[in-house]
């Protein structure tokens, strides 16, 4: 796959190359999860002289939104292993300051704030990795405004910022909801696009957004269609939060629901392959594209509590959810392919790091 073509089902070729700007990092004691509010505070960010390592080369400059969340925590802990330099945007509403790598710098803002470009030309980027979402199916339906302005504008707000301030990638997480109820599994990136949610609806678009903005402009973009990711710092929002759900209600002494006859499929996969699939899909040699990040492996609801449960508790069947999906499995051999990813965690695995994270006694 030539540089320069986008991988996809919108694939059409790149119309312009994108220009790099000069960078301007933070100095090394400015490196701390200090909270930083933007504009014209006395603590906001201060311009520093251009000295480091770019792109493809040791260090790369970093911007990850909702870093102080689930799946963003777990990549800023990678980059910054990795040695990247990393800046986290995150309003805090539903990520925790507490899961914000030491070593990088956490500025509290919306996405979709108009304020954002002061940061983006203030301290440029290499790149960008953006995870900050309403992550809500239910919200989604009862307040869609909510979902499109966070979800859509604030993805075009922080596409135009790339665009103006000379960032080279962007990395998205999409979700497999854009596909809706799939015809047949595993689903490839090829497949239709049915979004059953406003939440759905608000990834594909925003995959569309990065398509134009990699055609129009040479930004080299990146989607990344997660399948149901789980593991430590998860909470039991969005529909992935099925396995937060059954080990905190196990341990919490409560009952948890098997929704249906529990034979329904889904593609679990763990959150440190996830925030790997992110790191690699910043390397240069990565087609911009869109991509399924899943385990590629069916299991049924009843399988994924029985290995929770381990005999904990008993299974208890409620009323199937309306809208419910019956089968979600992603083929991935795109990603193993263009990113050379694949997933390292087993299922099982992944669940005993989960519940000894939950559990007070591991």
């Amino acid at each position: 796959m030539a540089k320069g073509r986008y991988i996809g089902p919108f694939a059409t070729p790149a119309a312009l190359s994108h220009r790099g700007r000069p960078c301007f990092p933070y100095p090394p004691e400015r490196l701390n999860s200090d909270i930083i509010r933007l504009p014209g505070q006395a603590s906001g960010i201060e311009e520093a002289p251009c000295g480091r390592q770019r792109m493809g080369e040791k260090l790369m400059r970093t911007l990850v939104t909702g870093g102080a969340g689930f799946i963003g925590s777990h990549t800023v802990d990678l980059l910054i292993a990795r040695e990247h330099e990393v800046v986290v945007v995150d309003d805090l509403s539903t990520g925790r300051r507490e899961n914000v790598h030491p070593e990088a710098v956490l500025v509290e803002m919306d996405i979709a704030d108009p304020e954002l470009a002061t940061l983006f030309h203030s301290d440029r980027f290499d790149a960008v990795v953006h995870l900050a979402a309403q992550p809500s199916v239910p919200r989604s339906i009862q307040e869609p405004l909510i979902d499109g302005r966070v979800n859509i504008l604030g993805t075009i707000n922080l596409l135009e910022c790339c665009r103006h301030s000379g960032v080279g990638r962007f990395v998205f997480a999409s979700s497999a909801a854009v596909y809706g109820d799939p015809e047949r599994v595993p689903i490839p990136e090829t497949a239709a696009t049915r979004p059953l949610s406003p939440y759905g609806l608000t990834k594909l678009t925003a995959e569309s957004y990065l398509r134009l903005y990699h055609d129009l402009f040479g930004l080299e973009t990146v989607a990344l269609r997660y399948a149901n990711i789980y593991g430590p710092r998860q909470d039991a929002l969005g529909e992935a939060g099925v396995v937060c759900l059954f080990v905190t209600q196990i341990l919490n002494g409560e009952q948890p629901l098997i929704h249906g006859d529990g034979l329904q499929t889904r593609d679990f996969v763990y959150v440190e392959d996830i925030a790997r699939a992110n790191l690699l899909a910043l390397g240069p040699d990565t087609p911009a594209g869109v991509y399924n990040a899943g385990g590629g492996t069916a299991s049924t609801i009843i399988e994924l509590f029985d290995l929770i449960s381990d005999g904990r508790a008993p299974r208890v069947h409620a009323d199937p959810r309306p809208g419910d999906i019956r089968d979600s499995v992603l083929k991935v051999s795109m990603a193993r392919r263009a990113l050379g990813w694949q997933v390292t965690i087993p299922l099982a695995d992944g669940l005993q790091r989960t519940w000894e994270h939950f559990s007070p006694v591991g």
